[in-house]
């Protein structure tokens, strides 16, 4: 048995793919010491690993002190987070010995703590995967756009974040890559190569497990006879940029006088008494069961965050997608490239447009063909079973 430290301060999207994949490992025998947010402990106590948390809030101020408007404030803003992360972690695993680290792609410092800590790595990715090739050209791209006087002052700042936690921790920063995305000898990925942009790019150190799909054992009770023979259209825009009332009116709006079954869930943001008179082809919740709901689904109008797009495509459900925010138009982009979905703006998005959008993705068979196509290799993919398989195929190289 391996004792594991697993380093995750991210979101509900960088959550939920690795459930499966701690479950599995414990189920396999090993310790799993899991550090993230106090919100998501009970979800990840309920996997059977040992929870310790960061201060959420404290590392959301490091995060966005950082700036918001360019990538590489976003940079400065994770080097910002090293002092909240890296301190509380040592001090929390004090005495204690693991024999390897996992941790996610983006938040939590996880590239750093595995150098202090001298431990074999494993990165975490659940997002679309990027070389450094790829990740410098979109860099270079995106600080074309910064004045040149803002742009010195931000790289002025990265260098000194950088030089203050090599001498601070004794590390080693060599690029921006790899305080964005973490690299590691090992990343799993949770998608496939067929989903990935440029997938064929990635060599064998990027292992494309495909999505990790697990039940949530914290699901409210949802009555699902109600959809089971309706094959409703179901409207959610995740767990982060869900208070959307003049959306979800638009919605009452597109599909009020239709035949369709509509299922809408809102959040937590947004009271059921914002909404006004819900129509009775409607079935509106603050919390639904998302992967048991899209299995009776036949068309899911989504914000495109990675989770959501994966669920929906797995079981076979064609995709409106309507990018709120962060990489969700990079995925909507992709899902209109493989045909299995068209992308719609919020801003200026009218009723007649929505209903028009529907009508078109689910009369014309072409998006059904492409997306029973990504279904098929969603499914074979392996998901936190496959991953799990990787991760001990990795460490068996380190046994003494």
């Amino acid at each position: 048995m391996a004792r594991v430290l697993f380093i995750n301060a991210g979101s509900e999207g960088h959550i939920n793919p690795t459930i499966g994949v701690v479950q599995k490992l414990i189920s396999r025998g090993e310790e799993v010491v899991y550090f993230t947010i106090e919100a998501f402990r009970e979800r990840i106590e309920k996997t059977g690993a040992t929870v310790r948390t960061l201060d959420g809030q404290q590392f959301i101020k490091a995060f966005i002190s950082g700036g918001r408007n360019y990538l590489p404030e976003r940079i400065n803003g994770l080097l910002h987070t090293t002092d909240i992360v890296i301190p509380s972690v040592l001090e929390q695993i004090e005495g204690e010995q693991f024999d390897y680290i996992i941790h996610d792609s983006m938040f939590g410092c996880g590239r750093l703590l595995a150098q202090i800590l001298q431990l074999p790595a494993i990165n975490s990715c659940t997002s679309f995967a990027q070389t450094k090739e790829s990740f410098d050209k979109m860099l270079e791209q995106q600080s074309k756009n910064i004045l040149p006087e803002v742009g010195k002052e931000i790289t002025d700042k990265y260098q000194s974040l950088t030089a203050r936690c090599t001498e601070k921790y004794e590390v080693e920063i060599g690029s921006p890559y790899e305080v964005f995305c973490n690299p590691a000898p090992l990343t799993i990925v949770y998608t496939t190569r067929e989903f990935q942009p440029f997938g064929e790019k990635f060599d064998q150190s990027f292992k494309f497990v495909g999505p990790s799909i697990s039940t949530r054992s914290d699901q409210e009770n949802f009555d699902l006879t109600a959809i089971q023979k309706k094959r409703p259209i179901y409207i959610s825009l995740g767990t982060v940029f869900n208070h959307a009332i003049d959306f979800y009116k638009l919605c009452f709006e597109a599909f009020r006088n239709t035949d369709h079954t509509v299922v809408m869930s809102i959040g937590e943001k947004v009271q059921m008494s914002d909404l006004g008179e819900i129509p009775k082809n409607f079935i509106v919740k603050n919390y639904l069961p998302q992967t048991e709901v899209l299995k009776y689904t036949k068309l899911f109008i989504t914000h495109g965050g990675m989770n959501s797009t994966h669920e929906g495509l797995y079981y076979g459900v064609p995709l409106i997608v309507i990018p709120q925010s962060a990489d969700q138009p990079i995925i909507a982009e992709q899902v209109a490239n493989i045909g299995a979905g068209i992308t719609l703006t919020m801003q200026g998005l009218t009723a007649n447009q929505l209903r028009e959008a529907a009508d078109h993705v689910l009369n014309d068979s072409s998006f059904q063909i492409a997306v029973s196509n990504i279904k098929e290799s969603f499914q074979k993919s392996g998901g936190y079973q496959q991953a799990v398989d990787e991760i001990f195929k990795f460490i068996s190289q380190y046994d003494k």
